[in-house]
């Protein structure tokens, strides 16, 4: 078991519905990271920006992107995670694939599709929670929304990190900031969150602010620039502040129905 994992979070703009620009400007930046890293971590929708207008990319473009992400998993010896639109018949969902170095992957749709946008008429809402294994650490990814709502990221499984991939806007920032630290102290768990930045393709505007949390709410590093931030999560951590605490073992029992 790794007592340590190796992070990154790329912070950029994304070029709108654009999938192979938005593929190239990544794998360029991806490239270009000297640190040892364990994992990389992408915005949501990374290839097209939050569209509400699925059907103007490619049928293709979903799965050409889960290849690029496994041939740069490969390459670069690194588990990579994200979020794309996945098209399969007529039918479109907001989904999350968490790529492993060996090209294996495991993928979760998006639980709480965001009905002020109307994302909730044009993509399918997932219902299945995912929870993996890698290096040691249990992983939590969820999407953007889904930080709005404590009980579908409540730490029933013990999962040690919790991973948010969003485009999250600026006039509601002020939320991202506080739900995010609030993820990680209530669930004893990092919690990791990954923006966008810059201005769509429908005028809303997109401030970074993405952060890494530890278990007790201790920012390990947060911007509002286009970089790649890097944090070292450790297994220890974890486990000795929830030996010394215990708060998880008083949490309240409940069941989720779909």
């Amino acid at each position: 078991m790794s007592k340590t994992l190796k992070i990154a979070l790329i912070q950029t703009s994304l070029h709108w519905e654009d999938p192979q620009k938005n593929r190239n400007m990544f794998e360029g930046k991806i490239n270009a990271i000297s640190n040892d890293v364990d994992l990389i971590i992408l915005p949501e929708m990374f290839t097209s920006g939050f569209t509400m207008t699925p059907q103007n990319l490619d049928s293709t473009e979903g799965l050409k992107t889960v290849q690029w992400m496994q041939d740069l998993a490969n390459q670069k010896d690194t588990a990579l995670v994200g979020s794309v639109v996945i098209q399969e018949g007529d039918l479109f969902y907001n989904r999350l694939f968490f790529v492993n170095p060996d090209g294996t992957y495991k993928t979760y749709d998006k639980k709480h599709t965001f009905t002020l946008a109307g994302e909730d008429k044009v993509y399918i809402a997932g219902t299945e929670r995912l929870t993996l294994e890698y290096k040691g650490f249990r992983i939590c990814p969820l999407i953007c929304y889904d930080l709005r709502f404590p009980v579908w990221a409540r730490n029933t499984s013990e999962y040690d990190v919790l991973i948010y991939v969003a485009n999250w806007p600026v006039r509601r920032i002020n939320a991202w900031d506080t739900l995010l630290k609030a993820r990680a102290i209530e669930n004893m768990s990092y919690a990791i969150g990954v923006n966008c930045l810059g201005t769509d393709g429908l005028g809303y505007e997109y401030p970074g602010h993405s952060a890494a949390y530890d278990v007790l709410g201790e920012p390990l590093a947060y911007s509002e620039k286009e970089e790649v931030l890097y944090a070292t999560l450790e297994k220890e951590h974890v486990i000795s502040i929830r030996e010394k605490l215990k708060f998880l073992e008083d949490r309240d029992d409940f069941s989720l129905r779909g």
